[in-house]
């Protein structure tokens, strides 16, 4: 596994919080366990106390999403660079038991060993290294968080020519009818003015009716 996947896990914390709708998917000990591979160890050691524990991880990491937003880089990386302090991490090389197709010999990779002391502490080092790794790769701009309102969903862009303004293809198909509409509303209403206008200019050109003597 790529240490650059776990930026997914960041991405997929400070999203179970939606500010702007007012809700929250982080409520119990389930919503821990889902934000986790499936089989994870570390995901099947949570209990009620992670909850608390990985919301303060969230409150923090969306900091870090919306300063790099904001074109706040040295903020963004000092955040991080706390949470790192905090939450550090255990590299491993493993195999996974897979085998390279051409070699036959194993598929050595770096992934991150799951042995912090609670799973919220585990899920919290593993999101931070993998944003840390990211950052660090693509640049601190290529995070960011959703232009559709009222989404505010954060993402990692990945694309080659950092045209990414949405978290998904649904907020952008959202935000670009959105955008259609006011331009035909705009559109509507310049054509009605201009129509007054014209009615206007038409009606002083006329001349006035005669008066009877």
């Amino acid at each position: 596994m790529e240490l650059a996947y776990y930026a997914d896990y960041a991405v997929r914390l400070v999203n179970t919080e939606e500010p702007l709708r007012g809700t929250d998917t982080l409520t119990s000990v389930d919503a821990v366990r889902e934000l986790f591979q499936t089989g994870s160890p570390a995901g099947g050691r949570a209990v009620d106390a992670d909850v608390p524990r990985l919301r303060g991880v969230r409150t923090r990491l969306r900091g870090i999403f919306e300063s790099a937003d904001e074109g706040d880089e040295v903020r963004a990386v000092d955040l991080l660079n706390q949470l790192l302090l905090e939450y550090p991490v255990s590299p491993q090389i493993s195999g996974h038991n897979f085998l390279d197709e051409d070699t036959g010999r194993p598929n050595w990779h770096l992934h991150l060993a799951e042995q912090a002391a609670n799973a919220g502490a585990n899920f919290a080092a593993s999101a931070c290294m993998g944003l840390a790794v990211q950052l660090t790769a693509l640049g601190v701009d290529r995070l960011g968080i959703c232009e559709a309102t009222p989404c505010r969903n954060a993402y990692v862009d990945t694309s080659t020519n950092r045209s990414r303004r949405y978290c998904s293809d649904r907020c952008a198909t959202r935000a670009n009818v959105a955008a259609y509409r006011a331009r035909k509303r705009l559109e509507n209403e310049r054509s009605a003015r201009s129509g007054r206008t014209q009615e206007a200019a038409h009606a002083a050109q006329e001349p006035a009716p005669a008066t009877e003597r």
